[in-house]
């Protein structure tokens, strides 16, 4: 296939044909949202809700420290230093998933792999506190400072002691390293 344009149809119906396999696993549509809970909640004990249309909240923790506290799980692609807020008193956490860290440069020649680097616990009422008191604007692509993620962070290194991880998620959270799934691809290509 010389032309782009054929190309990209024969990759498109690939990448249907997977999505629609994990739409099938985890009885949503395939998105990075839906696929970030799915992962999450396996991996630390979330009980999602039935709708994924339920405002600020996507599940509640079913144990340790954070037993029965709302979360809203995001994963994003790359870390680039934001995140999507609420300004919900029901929520009670924020447990975000990313990809590397990425500056906010341009993504003209780049990709987004779909792996997790590293995962984060944000209180949210005291995330939102301290964006008030910095002035930053809430909601879509807040800002969160270096020093605000670095406390947050549960994996690959424990700054939060909210939520410790196990030596057995680690080793799920390891399953989805960008490491792992290069070589899982390119043993399944060979």
């Amino acid at each position: 296939m010389g032309d782009p344009l054929e190309r990209v149809a024969a990759l498109l119906q690939t990448r249907n044909a997977i999505d629609t396999d994990l739409a099938a696993i985890m009885q949503r549509p395939m998105t990075s949202g839906h696929l970030g809970e799915w992962i999450a909640a396996r991996i630390f004990d979330i009980d999602l809700e039935e709708s994924a249309s339920t405002a600020a909240i996507d599940g509640r923790f079913r144990s340790g420290l954070v037993g029965g506290r709302t979360v809203n799980v995001k994963w994003y692609l790359k870390r680039e230093g934001v995140l999507d807020t609420t300004e919900s008193d029901a929520l009670d956490y924020y447990l975000v998933l990313t990809g590397p860290l990425s500056s906010a440069g341009s993504s003209r020649g780049s990709t987004r792999p779909w792996c997790v680097e590293a995962v984060y616990l944000f209180d949210a009422r005291q995330l939102r506190s301290e964006q008030i008191s910095r002035g930053v604007k809430l909601g879509i692509a807040s800002s969160v400072t270096t020093r605000q993620w670095e406390a947050a962070q549960v994996y690959p290194h424990s700054a939060n002691p909210v939520l410790p991880v196990s030596a057995n998620q680690r080793n799920l959270l390891k399953l989805f390293s960008a490491t792992q799934l290069t070589t899982y691809a390119c043993r399944v290509l060979k």
